[in-house]
């Protein structure tokens, strides 16, 4: 019997954790009847009116508690490098975050800055090391994912890759994370390399597997990321072009219908008759 977020990792199998970005589509994804969710540091900043990495850390956890307080699901958040640098920040992001009722979190490597994106390695491992020791410490379990993003700026080297994860599935991280992985067989050895879950990202650009393959190749969690809200932007966008460019409102046929979309819905809202 599944009856936390950790047991969702056991498998057999791997299990699909959807990425909403604000309190309508999380309720939604728990009507559809996922087990988890995560969520997405593009979609939250889109929501804001903002690029990514642009959110301060006070709208970021308000955001998180919001998608935490809209179902009764575990949620894991995406910090990417948490709420500052060192070590201790990396610790300080575990706490602020299971402070708020979060049931894990993802830190990645990626430091923020275009012009230097990756942490050095043993920077790096240090930090999600003081993350683990954090999580450890807390009186709830907590699921501490380690991101290598090499992947996502300009990185080929996917032994390099390994090599990270490795060091953080020695550091203590629960969950192994790679972004980027575009080939059936590298997720496969990716997997084999570690004895810790991975999470696979599906939705980006280059190449999307089934839930079953990624299974076969040994993946525990599957994310989509940024894929469904710019899913739903991109349908947005293209609406308001039609009107703005064609003067005409074709794409209304394709609009899902009140009642399609508020039998995912709960019927009735707190401070709602």
């Amino acid at each position: 019997m599944i009856n936390s977020f950790r047991d969702l990792h056991g498998g057999p199998g791997a299990f699909v954790i959807p990425n909403p970005w604000d309190v309508g589509s999380a309720r939604m994804l728990c009507a559809m009847g996922f087990a988890a969710l995560a969520t997405t540091s593009a979609g939250m900043a889109f929501a804001m009116g903002l690029r990514e990495g642009q959110v301060d850390r006070d709208a970021v956890l308000n955001h998180c508690r919001d998608i935490v307080g809209a179902t009764d699901l575990p949620v894991s958040a995406d910090l990417e490098y948490g709420f500052g640098h060192d070590p201790a920040n990396a610790a300080e992001t575990i706490r602020a975050a299971a402070d708020i009722g979060l049931a894990g979190c993802s830190l990645e490597d990626h430091t923020g800055d275009p012009d230097a994106p990756i942490y050095d390695f043993n920077h790096a491992v240090d930090r999600i090391a003081a993350a683990s020791d954090a999580a450890r410490a807390l009186s709830d379990d907590f699921v501490l994912t380690a991101r290598a993003e090499g992947l996502l700026w300009g990185s080929t080297d996917v032994d390099d890759i390994i090599r990270r994860l490795q060091a953080f599935e020695a550091a203590g991280a629960d969950v192994l994370y790679a972004p980027g992985l575009k080939d059936l067989d590298v997720i496969s050895t990716v997997c084999a390399s570690l004895k810790k879950p991975v999470n696979v990202v599906m939705g980006m650009p280059g190449a999307t597997f089934t839930v079953t393959e990624l299974s076969d190749a040994g993946v525990r969690r599957i994310s989509v990321g940024s894929a469904l809200v710019r899913r739903a932007y991109g349908a947005f966008i293209d609406a308001a072009r039609e009107i703005a460019g064609q003067g005409s409102f074709t794409y209304s046929d394709k609009a899902m219908g009140f009642a399609e979309i508020e039998a995912l819905l709960p019927p009735a809202v707190a401070g709602r008759p």
